[in-house]
């Protein structure tokens, strides 16, 4: 398939790239601040998806695993609730893997 708006670099599309937003937001200190709060949560959510996925598992095969709804994985990883260590350890044997919870020093 030939697509001739990816032929076009995303600094003279009309819409603006997503990538090139974001690069563009990062420079604002409150938003890169901000984002940076956010990004163990971020990591979290994906980090989940991205196992569920691997293990070709739907929310609703998921779910039934853990007992509980396909709507309230959905909220998990939607990020509309924070999970406890309780059930991420429940997650993690769900999925067959082990939860590894680290802090990084910054020095």
């Amino acid at each position: 398939m030939n697509n001739k708006i990816l032929d076009i670099p995303p600094e003279k599309r009309k819409h603006l790239d997503y990538n090139v937003f974001f690069k563009r937001r990062l420079k604002d200190p409150k938003f890169k601040a901000e984002w940076e709060r956010q990004q163990p949560e971020f990591a979290m959510i994906q980090a989940m998806i991205d196992i569920r996925r691997k293990k070709d598992l739907s929310q609703k095969e998921l779910a039934k695993k853990l007992g509980t709804t396909q709507s309230a994985i959905s909220r998990l990883e939607k990020g509309n609730i924070s999970p406890t260590v309780n059930f991420l350890q429940k997650l993690a044997e769900a999925l067959d893997s082990k939860l590894d919870i680290r802090f990084l020093s910054y020095s």
